[in-house]
């Protein structure tokens, strides 16, 4: 039997991506071949995993005697038949499915019946690219993150025709290499470039709507929401002509559902050249001489002496403690959620706009606040009123959270506000793939906070938020905007009525 680091591995395609995988293989104890039509490309991937291996090696990650053993399981190959002595094909040339079909029908005659082929493609079909193969059962994506070397993800779809040996084998693989994996069933954009759209979609919506500026909006997700980037950030480091091809592909492939909508502000982008890192030009400037612009923030204003807090506050209880502990005396009374001070009355954002709520509750000065990954730690507050509310209760909102430690901008009226828009738009996306046996709850989460880089997987999120308040939240969303954009998921929906979480 074949076991962990004897299989031979092959690798056909060696850009970015396919000299990540054959570093990755070969620090793992394969011997691996890898082959480019272009010669260039060849002597590219090897100078690149010396490179790599030799800052490895000066941070202490390997031994001299290590990488030197790495380097001698590089074996390039003159031509596509050195594939013939693989157990293991993994492809990584660009994402074109004639040129992948030609390959996988010259693969099948070349290898022996028992070789895995897999696909490390990122957009399209697993079960179209088996269908040239007179045996698809050995077929599977294997779909790494960029740098393979560095990130710790790797999805494994299947097709429709995939085994579930083929499937259970590569990810035993996987996890040998160090690497989390995720099962997933094949469908566009698979988990990670699913189940993200709404991180990108819902800050450019915010964007056209002139809610907040860019850097104000990075900062509230970096510092309030917890990820390590912000998304406007994030697209100008993947590139906008990147990100709006995989936000046409996977509008495409659902049929234009709404929900995955391209938007017109990237677009917009792309036309003017402004690419991102790469242009040296995106949401933000990358020249030399070019300053980042900073988050805009409210001045320090004065805290309030006492607050009332009605009933619990969810998912931000902390605040009471933070009040306390700030010097603020602290009443408890039954309610619903809602801290009263000065006649001004401060709530979590529900997914109604400000506006909406005052008006419902008849509560003229009503602050919202958003959705913060934890209260206690999180650096910024993002507040907003409605139109007529005037700044006096923003201001003595402002005064409140910056007496706990918080900076604190305030943003134009919008349902959902940032954080938690986005927030509940994740838990959905992730919600319905599980509601369609795309994949498991457990693999949406490991598959965002390892594929995407999130501080939370968003169904876990969800469960601390309450399924409930997200369903709720949503479902204010979509009334505002009157969009099937924002319909909830049948499966979120059914746990938050019966009051079950996910991981119940």
């Amino acid at each position: 039997m074949i076991t962990a680091g004897t299989e031979i591995i092959a690798v056909i395609g060696v850009g970015t991506m396919g000299t990540g995988i054959a570093q990755v293989a070969s620090c793992a104890g394969h011997d691996v071949i890898f082959f480019d039509p272009d010669p260039d490309a060849m002597d590219r991937a090897v100078r690149t995993i010396r490179s790599g291996l030799r800052r490895r090696l000066d941070r202490g990650l390997m031994t001299e005697t290590e990488r030197v053993a790495v380097l001698s399981r590089l074996q390039p190959s003159q031509s596509l038949d050195g594939a013939a002595r693989a157990h293991i094909v993994i492809e990584a040339i660009p994402e074109n499915l004639e040129a992948k079909h030609e390959l996988f029908r010259k693969l099948e005659e070349i290898c022996a019946p028992g070789t895995v082929f897999a696909s490390n493609t990122s957009s399209l079909s697993i079960t179209k690219l088996a269908s040239v193969l007179r045996d698809p059962a050995r077929f599977l994506g294997f779909h790494f993150f960029c740098p393979a070397p560095d990130t710790m993800l790797v999805e494994v779809v299947s097709g429709r025709a995939t085994s579930a040996e083929t499937a259970r084998r590569m990810g035993y693989l996987a996890g040998t290499w160090g690497k989390h994996y995720v099962h997933t069933r094949s469908t566009p954009g698979f988990i990670v470039n699913r189940v993200a759209r709404p991180f990108y979609a819902e800050a450019l919506r915010l964007l056209e709507e002139r809610v907040v500026e860019p850097a104000t909006l990075d900062a509230i997700m970096r510092e309030s929401g917890g990820f390590k980037m912000g998304p406007l950030e994030l697209m100008d480091l993947i590139g906008h002509d990147d990100n709006y091809a995989v936000a046409n592909s996977v509008f495409g492939a659902h049929f234009q559902d709404p929900r995955f909508k391209p938007s017109l502000v990237q677009k917009e982008l792309i036309d003017a050249g402004r690419l991102g890192r790469k242009s040296g030009r995106g949401f933000y400037e990358y020249s030399r001489e070019a300053v980042r612009p900073m988050p805009e923030q409210l001045v320090p204003q004065p805290a309030p002496d006492r607050v009332v807090i009605g009933g619990g506050l969810g998912v931000a209880s902390s605040l009471k403690t933070l009040f306390i502990e700030a010097g603020i005396t602290v009443e408890q009374i039954d309610g619903d959620g809602r801290i009263e001070f000065d006649g001004i009355t401060l709530a979590m954002t529900d997914g109604r706009t400000a506006a909406e709520r005052a008006s419902n509750e008849n509560r003229d000065r009503l602050v919202l606040f958003d959705l913060a990954l934890d209260y206690t730690t999180s650096e910024r507050i993002a507040i907003a009123t409605a139109d007529r509310c005037g700044q006096v209760p923003l201001q003595r909102a402002a005064g409140l959270f910056q007496a706990i430690g918080k900076s604190v901008s305030a943003i134009d009226d919008a349902p959902g506000m940032i954080v938690m828009r986005t927030v509940c738009m994740l838990a959905n996306e992730g919600a319905d793939a599980v509601n369609q046996g795309i994949c498991s709850v457990k693999a949406v989460d490991l598959a965002m906070r390892y594929g995407a880089g999130y501080p939370m997987g968003p169904l876990v999120w969800a469960d601390r938020i309450g399924l409930a308040y997200v369903v709720k939240s949503l479902e204010n969303i979509r009334r505002s905007y009157g969009e099937d954009r924002y319909r909830v998921s049948q499966l979120l929906r059914r746990k938050g009525v019966i009051g079950r979480d996910f991981y119940q």
